[in-house]
């Protein structure tokens, strides 16, 4: 499983990193958004789903993971070509990521034996990612609301998570001292 997990991981930040661009797109309503967010939602449900089968032992955590993210995906290519019955999709992303907070929540971010990680470079990438998310969110809110610094908020704050995610993918010297949580993708 460990040359599976290292070989996916990869690939799935990259996918993760091309949604936030894409969403990013869309946001600037630049051409070729619907595009990039297909070719994420499709290579992130199926490198996904192909991770999970590759798994030696899977629990019912992992089964609901695999249902949030299958379900994400389905759903955003729906959404994508105009289906207009998203519905069902959205409540069974609701129901499955609220199971795996309530199971996993946020254990997930921490070693396998259970201490948070607390180098100093950590700390400071999971600053950026925690400001970045706020600018996310902050922008957004902004938007709905006119404010005239939105969009240049939340075009800050995509980028800032999109570099928290491939912060690592082309990272050689952290490869082999990395360990994985129950053997799941993490950021």
């Amino acid at each position: 499983m460990a040359l599976a997990k290292k070989i996916l991981r990869t690939p799935l930040r990259i996918l993760i990193a091309l949604f936030l661009i894409g969403v990013l797109f869309q946001v600037l309503h630049w051409q070729y958004a619907s595009e990039i967010l297909l070719i994420a939602f499709v290579g992130i449900g199926t490198l996904y789903t192909v991770r999970f089968y590759t798994k030696s032992e899977k629990r019912f955590v992992d089964y609901v993971k695999l249902t949030l993210i299958v379900f994400w995906s389905a759903n955003g290519i729906l959404r994508i070509m105009e289906f207009p019955y998203t519905v069902v999709f959205q409540v069974i992303i609701a129901v499955s990521f609220l199971t795996w907070f309530f199971l996993e929540g946020t254990a997930y971010f921490l070693d396998e034996d259970r201490r948070a990680r607390n180098s100093l470079t950590q700390i400071i990438w999971n600053c950026a990612m925690v400001a970045g998310t706020l600018a996310i969110i902050a922008g957004s809110l902004l938007h709905i609301l006119q404010w005239q610094f939105a969009i240049p908020l939340l075009i800050m704050g995509i980028l800032i998570v999109a570099a928290y995610i491939l912060k690592d993918a082309f990272s050689v010297s952290n490869i082999e001292n990395e360990e994985g949580n129950n053997g799941e993708y993490q950021l």
